[in-house]
């Protein structure tokens, strides 16, 4: 069983999402009970490159996505129940080629 989260009781989701690339990558934040921030998102089809501040770790809770951290020449395929971490400071390409990918981004 995958230990990807399939609820986040007690937190507050901020109502205005997060839109990317024409509305191609779309997510709203979780502030957790903590203060932790967490996202929740689709990726529609198409290739992305995206920078971060902070590390991230990228669960897919459905669909399939490949990836490649900057600096990185391979690519790596990702399907759903598996994650990756993005080191802070860096970026990755992401690619869905067929269907949406609903990932959740924890900020470490």
């Amino acid at each position: 069983m995958s230990s990807i989260p399939q609820e986040f009781p007690n937190v507050t989701a901020v109502a205005k999402a997060n839109v990317y690339f024409d509305g191609k990558v779309v997510s709203h934040t979780l502030v957790l009970s903590g203060g932790a921030k967490k996202t929740l998102g689709l990726i529609y089809p198409g290739a992305f490159h995206f920078g971060t501040k902070a590390p991230e770790l990228m669960e897919l809770v459905s669909g399939s996505c490949r990836v490649k951290l900057d600096g990185s020449a391979a690519w790596t395929e990702y399907a759903a129940g598996s994650s990756f971490k993005v080191p802070g400071d860096s970026g990755f390409d992401i690619e869905v080629k067929t269907g949406i990918c609903e990932y959740i981004c924890s900020f470490l």
